[in-house]
């Protein structure tokens, strides 16, 4: 099992994500910005990171996992994001601008969650 690392400004969806996530035998650690999830990422190690698109920007999640893969971070990167509803545009990974692994569309089933992170724990 791994170590995964949420970051999110929504707490009720942290604590959701954690509860399927231990059940699986999963170690959840959080971060409710960018700022403390850069800092945890440094302390916790994690092996997969989950963030999210629109945290206190609205493109928080894209800046710090492009910021993350300038530094040589190559941890997995599970983007999480709404924005679609919002703005009425889907996004995908991009290794320039969204320099992530994959994303999910919030709300995410429980079962869809799992089986992701299972499949980005594996590479």
């Amino acid at each position: 099992m791994g170590k995964i690392l949420i970051v999110d400004d929504d707490p009720d969806l942290i604590e959701a994500c954690r509860l399927f996530l231990e059940k699986e035998g999963h170690t959840v650690v959080s971060a409710l910005n960018a700022e403390d999830g850069k800092k945890a990422l440094a302390q916790e190690k994690p092996d997969l990171l989950i963030l999210d698109v629109m945290m206190e920007q609205i493109d928080d999640g894209m800046i710090m996992a492009r910021e993350l893969r300038k530094s040589g971070v190559s941890t997995p990167i599970l983007m999480l994001t709404g924005i679609s509803r919002v703005m009425a545009r889907k996004f995908d990974k991009d290794e320039e601008m969204i320099p992530v692994d994959t994303f999910l569309e919030k709300p995410i089933a429980p079962k869809t969650l799992i089986a992701k992170v299972q499949e980005l724990l594996k590479k």
